[in-house]
């Protein structure tokens, strides 16, 4: 694998996770208790022994390069190879922003091709799941392929959700259509591509914008030799806020389809420093997954909670994804939300109350409550399901004691001036 360069394409703006990456990038979103969703790939990149990753970068990267920082928690801290931060830049001959995924990988080329790498592995940074990347390489190696693509099976009634690709019996990508409203198509790409470095070299030339749409769908077009490796264990896209709520509470089941504590392929992570959990004798935590430094008197069920969550008691948090630093105050209840960072929710505040709100337009919330981060809720104040709390909320911003069913709060002005 020395010979093999990883890209992780993390660059997206993830609009479909609404105020969760309002200061982040999507592959930098908390995920599990204590990861970010970019730790998946990264692990499968040191595990499958990858030594050179460079991270395409660009909406709100911060967070992320804070996270990533030298690659340390990856074994990526080395003076030859590593893990490279690739930000677009601009220079008297170039306007430097990323226009798209194929744009990205040809500003960054001749980084790239420094290191002369034989192959380029190309995936992206929200999905998660476990793979030894060195099986895809071995299939690449057996058919002489000039691109071969990871997918896997996904059931009819979620063929909308993807690229959905055709092969023939040898494994030859036949077609591949993007996000078809029907098909019978049986395998979704996985968004993982490894190419011979001289086709995407010549690819690159046309300057294509969509990494799918202007590369890889012309050389299907074009008879090139491209092949899917079918992968089976579980993998999943979190890049709806249904899709990342679901795959936090599905690892809360007796038997999760995906097992954080796999000691045979950990997932690696930068950790925090924190003290152990403290449960008071007021507390009830049932089925439920709560890291280090959180402090619970109150009831926690069906839920994860982030490092150094406070539960006050009395206080009741069910069904529901709390992220790090935030405080739930006594007489306080949570039952389907998704709540960020070093959000503060007051004495008494109800969090997904009432019926669900009807309406297409909700229909991506699945009924959860959204609230950004620091956002203060003040004491007492009802909140109606499939709402929004955008990023920076105060109390003043709440002109009555209860916010309706599927009300959007929007982030506060200063907060938008960043954007």
């Amino acid at each position: 694998m020395s010979q093999l360069m990883g890209l992780v394409l993390s660059g997206g703006g993830g609009e479909r996770l609404s105020v969760l990456t309002t200061e982040r990038a999507v592959s930098a979103v908390p995920f599990g208790g204590k990861y970010r969703i970019i730790d998946f790939v990264l692990s499968n990149c040191c595990h499958s022994g990858i030594e050179q990753i460079g991270i395409l970068s660009q909406h709100a990267p911060t967070s992320l390069h804070d996270h990533i920082g030298s690659g340390r928690a990856w074994d990526l801290d080395r003076r030859a190879g590593g893990v490279l931060v690739l930000q677009p830049y601009q220079t008297r001959t170039r306007a430097g922003w990323y226009r798209g995924t194929a744009d990205a990988i040809a500003q960054n080329w001749n980084l790239i091709d420094e290191h002369k790498p034989a192959r380029i592995l190309v995936v992206s940074g929200d999905h998660v799941y476990r793979m030894d990347y060195r099986s895809l390489l071995q299939t690449h190696e057996q058919r002489r392929a000039s691109l071969t693509m990871a997918v896997t099976r996904v059931p009819a009634d979620q063929s909308w959700r993807f690229g959905m690709a055709r092969l023939d019996r040898d494994g030859r990508m036949l077609s591949l259509v993007e996000k078809p409203d029907k098909t019978d198509a049986p395998f979704a790409s996985m968004g993982i591509y490894l190419f011979d470095r001289q086709v995407l070299y010549e690819r690159l030339q046309a300057k294509p914008v969509d990494l799918v749409m202007d590369v890889v769908r012309p050389m299907i077009e074009d008879g090139e030799r491209v092949f899917g490796h079918e992968f089976e264990g579980y993998w999943e896209d979190v890049g709806t806020i249904r899709t990342f709520y679901q795959a936090n509470l599905e690892l809360l089941r007796p038997l999760p389809q995906f097992a954080l504590y796999d000691s045979r392929w950990p997932i690696l992570t930068r950790d925090e420093e924190r003290p152990p959990v403290i449960v008071s004798e007021t507390a009830e935590i049932e089925n439920s997954l709560v890291a280090n430094g959180c402090r619970v008197a109150g009831k926690v069920t069906n839920s994860v909670l982030f490092p150094g969550v406070r539960v006050g008691r009395g206080a009741e948090i069910r069904n529901a994804v709390v992220m790090s630093d935030t405080i739930v105050e006594s007489g306080a209840r949570i039952d389907g939300a998704i709540v960020d960072k070093y959000v503060r929710v007051g004495e008494g505040v109800q969090l997904g109350a009432g019926e669900h709100a009807d309406g297409a337009r909700l229909e991506w919330l699945g009924g959860l409550v959204l609230v950004g981060k620091e956002s203060v809720l003040p004491p007492g104040l009802r909140i109606g399901r499939s709402s929004v709390i955008g990023v920076g909320a105060r109390p003043e911003d709440f002109t009555s004691g209860e916010v309706a069913a599927g009300t959007m709060l929007p982030n506060r002005s200063w907060v938008e001036e960043l954007r």
